[in-house]
């Protein structure tokens, strides 16, 4: 039996619909009925069940407000994910935690790998990569997968802003100095499980292959659903945001596709299945 926590986001909800084809038994909770950020109440709800892995997809994961909620983002983002891999370690499960391409700050031009030294540089990115530290450290038998730019059918994502901007305005403009890579919540949770599977634990990370700016992402999702109206580029700093983005922030599925033995799709492909199953 599996735990999935965050289970109402992106990926657990695609966690969710791998595990019903592959006819695996699964608990989904999300803050409701499971409160992460409680050690004790973790304890209590896996209490005289067999879990064999807690798979967290909960998070906090905005950005901007995190500036602000400094407290509560450290709360989901670092001591969550390492209770939940010490009550993991004390009942025997595989732990699965995910992080984020932004714990690098941007100055390279060519995919990170896990051997390059993150430098985060917003308070969400800090706490994603504290969280990575001690969740590896507190137990062996983990697994944390950095990913970049999720988008999927459950929950709001930058696709979906884009296409919903394109219902009242003729003209759009997007940041074209951010560059890293979507990825598809499907691709994650199915290729994550291959990865899982292995038992080989460790740091890994796994987005769709290719990479883009958000303009370029966003130009490609226009062009997909035969937007007709104008669309320019824009800065940045233009928009006066309080959380510092890496500019560059694509990270290498290199390492994971090894173990898997598979490559990930192009990010191209995964937005083209994407609108298919939005319009189905």
């Amino acid at each position: 039996m599996i735990l999935i926590t965050g289970a109402n986001g992106q990926l657990g909800h695609d966690f969710q619909r791998l595990f019903d084809e592959l006819k695996i038994e699964y608990v989904a909770t999300d803050y409701k009925e499971l409160d992460i950020t409680n050690i004790e109440k973790i304890r209590e709800f896996v209490k005289g069940e067999n879990y064999t892995h807690i798979i967290s997809c909960a998070a906090y994961n905005d950005v901007d407000k995190a500036e602000s909620e400094r407290e509560l983002c450290y709360k989901l983002n670092t001591y969550a994910p390492r209770d939940m891999a010490i009550v993991a370690k004390e009942i025997g499960a595989i732990f699965v935690t995910y992080s984020t391409g932004f714990v690098f700050e941007g100055n390279k031009k060519v995919p990170y790998t896990e051997e390059d030294i993150p430098n985060p540089p917003s308070v969400y990115a800090k706490s994603k990569h504290e969280g990575e530290k001690q969740t590896l450290a507190a137990y062996e038998k983990t697994f944390v997968i950095r990913t970049s730019w999720v988008f999927g059918i459950a929950n709001n994502n930058f696709n979906k802003q884009v296409i919903g901007w394109s219902k009242g305005r003729d003209k759009l403009n997007i940041v074209d100095d951010q560059v890293s890579v979507p990825t598809y919540s499907k691709d994650l949770a199915e290729f994550s499980w291959k990865l899982i599977e292995s038992k080989e634990f460790g740091l890994y990370q796994l987005s769709n292959s290719g990479e883009c700016s958000k303009y370029e992402q966003a130009k490609y999702v226009l062009e997909s659903i035969g937007w007709r109206g104008e669309l320019g580029t824009a800065r940045t700093v233009d928009f006066n945001l309080p959380a510092k983005r890496s500019e560059y922030s694509k990270v290498s599925s290199e390492k994971a596709e090894k173990v898997i033995g598979e490559k990930m799709p192009s990010w191209q492909d995964a937005i083209d299945r994407f609108l298919e199953e939005i319009n189905n």
